[in-house]
């Protein structure tokens, strides 16, 4: 059994920067990644808590890009080489959703790490997501598109919900 998310967070983080390419040249493309895979690598670790949640996705496989795509207007499946495109099937729609929340909502993001902080994940280092919490000027500019909440208003609407009860009530709004 695999208990590695790994395929899961670099498919869905290579869906997400196609959806939402890097404004600029190479430096620009590498901080709009990172900034993906950080925001799927905390939203799949929220979405599969334990070892034993990332072994049973890795069997089943977490069900694919078709409806992101659709989403997007990017469903052209019918003109894919089978080949090319087999990275899609590793695409998982709830943990897109959950990085796009993530990406747009800072407050939320760092309810989230803070959430992944004590979990099986990050157990023995501590996991550091800076440009998710942190992203200074550049990695911005790079990632305009990634982070531009209107345009990510379709994709996070779809599983906002579960993220919100995934992450239970704020405290700051319940004071």
């Amino acid at each position: 059994m695999q208990a590695d998310l790994s395929p899961v967070i670099a498919a869905t983080a290579h869906w997400l920067t196609r959806a939402y390419p890097p404004t600029g040249g190479a430096l620009a493309a590498a901080l709009c990644e990172v900034q993906a895979r950080q925001a799927v690598t905390v939203a799949a670790w929220l979405r599969y808590p334990t070892a034993m949640d990332a072994a049973l996705v890795g069997m089943v496989g977490p069900g694919g890009s078709a409806r992101l795509d659709w989403v997007t207007g990017a469903d052209t499946a019918a003109g894919r080489d089978a080949e090319e495109y087999a990275w899609c099937t590793w695409v998982d729609e709830v943990v897109a959703s959950w990085a796009a929340c993530l990406l747009t909502d800072p407050g939320l993001a760092e309810r989230a790490v803070a959430d992944i902080a004590g979990g099986e994940h990050t157990k023995g280092s501590p996991a550091v997501f800076r440009r998710l919490l942190a992203p200074d000027p550049t990695d911005r500019n790079a990632a305009a598109l990634l982070r531009h909440p209107d345009l990510l208003a379709d994709v996070a609407g779809l599983h906002r919900g579960g993220l919100l009860d995934r992450l239970g009530p704020d405290e700051a709004l319940a004071a």
